[in-house]
């Protein structure tokens, strides 16, 4: 059964690749959605999936690029169709 979620992740997470970053993991997983820069200087990532690769692809957010530094994750599911999205993108 696929999954969205809705992920803020907060920190050093802005000016560090960490939107490549999630990019690249997520399209390793196979999930699709999108990461996005938020004005407070946070990220949002809305992926959808299986919630096992799901739950991979959060310990990859965790973890990040070399220079972000995770300090939170708000994560929230949606009731998205599963369909929405084809593939994972970086929404500017």
């Amino acid at each position: 059964m696929k999954k969205t979620l809705k992920i803020i992740v907060k920190g050093r997470v802005q000016g560090v690749g960490y939107r490549w970053f999630a990019r690249q993991a997520a399209r390793e997983l196979g999930l699709t959605g999108y990461v996005r820069n938020l004005p407070d200087g946070n990220v949002e990532v809305l992926a959808q999936g299986e919630e096992a690769v799901l739950n991979q692809f959060i310990q990859e957010l965790n973890r990040g690029p070399g220079f972000a530094y995770v300090v939170d994750m708000d994560i929230e599911e949606l009731d998205i169709p599963s369909d929405k999205y084809r593939s994972f993108e970086i929404a500017f």
